[in-house]
């Protein structure tokens, strides 16, 4: 029974996205940059990457794994 819900889900989930492929209004508020958002993400994820490994080298963070439990 759980199969058959999980394929029905998937089946209601995915038909918007059939009709979302090729939009007809570009002037319409609904209408994507898909490659723009997709770049914008990348950047954005690499930047807190490397924020994050900057964070975890410049040794601000001190964390402590000899502590034993309460």
């Amino acid at each position: 029974m759980q199969e058959v819900a999980l394929h029905l889900l998937v089946l209601l989930a995915g038909l918007p996205a059939l009709e979302a492929n090729d939009p007809e209004d570009k002037n319409s508020p609904f209408y994507y940059d898909w490659y723009s958002l997709r770049v914008g993400g990348l950047i954005c994820a690499g930047v807190l990457c490397a924020i994050g490994i900057i964070v975890l080298m410049s040794g601000k963070c001190k964390c402590k794994f000899s502590q034993k439990p309460r």
